[in-house]
């Protein structure tokens, strides 16, 4: 499920803090500009009855889902209101199987290798590299040279447009896009810049979107 949002842009758009209202709309922005990976972290006030929203208004178009997931039955919520991905801040094999068994996408928080490989045993897609501040290109360099060739690494925190081309020469898959991309209280049309910017900014790295090596996951 996940290979196929991938290939079209592996830029995943956090919307921290956005309204039910307004979850759609800025949804239609972020698809036009070619965003297909969007997650309402579940500490957005509302942060359900956005995702149900946006699943009623673009259904199986984008992957849809929750970040900052931390128990298992916050992934029967975040089922429930018709999202398919669950992102976490930590490695809880708990609620990576709980959100496999449901037949989501997971992509788990690792700072280490021993938490990427127990996110990896326990079948997680992806590992969300976190927070991405403290965690620079060399480690995840340092990082991609144990691991799997088919691991999916996704930087996240300050990613910014002009950030991630060290983080794909390191060897990241794609990146999770926050407060640089959506803020609590943004216009429509600064949503609408801030999604051009990294697309732009991604379309110049001329990079495939995800790794070949993936296909297999």
């Amino acid at each position: 499920m996940l290979e196929s949002y991938l290939r079209r842009l592996p830029l995943i758009a956090i919307l921290r803090g956005v309204t039910p209202d307004e979850a759609v709309a800025i949804g239609e922005v972020l698809a036009e500009a070619g965003f297909s990976i969007i997650e309402v972290p579940l500490n957005t006030p509302h942060a359900l009855a956005s995702i149900r929203r946006l699943y009623d208004a673009f259904g199986d178009r984008l992957l849809l889902g929750a970040g900052t997931v931390i128990t298992p039955t916050q992934v029967r919520d975040v089922a429930a209101a018709g999202g398919r991905l669950i992102v976490m801040p930590h490695g809880d094999p708990e609620v990576i199987r709980a959100a496999k068994a449901a037949g989501l996408v997971c992509i788990p928080g690792v700072a280490t290798p021993t938490e990427g490989f127990a996110a990896l045993a326990n079948g997680a897609d992806g590992l969300k590299l976190f927070p991405a501040e403290l965690l620079s290109p060399a480690t995840l360099n340092a990082l991609r040279s144990v691991f799997p060739a088919e691991t999916r690494f996704f930087p996240v925190g300050g990613i910014t447009p002009d950030r991630m081309s060290d983080y794909v020469a390191a060897g990241a898959t794609g990146f999770g896009v926050g407060s640089a991309l959506y803020r609590r209280g943004d216009r429509i049309t600064q949503v609408a810049e801030k999604a051009k910017a990294f697309i732009t900014a991604w379309k110049r790295l001329e990079v495939p979107t995800s790794t070949d090596a993936a296909s297999t996951k």
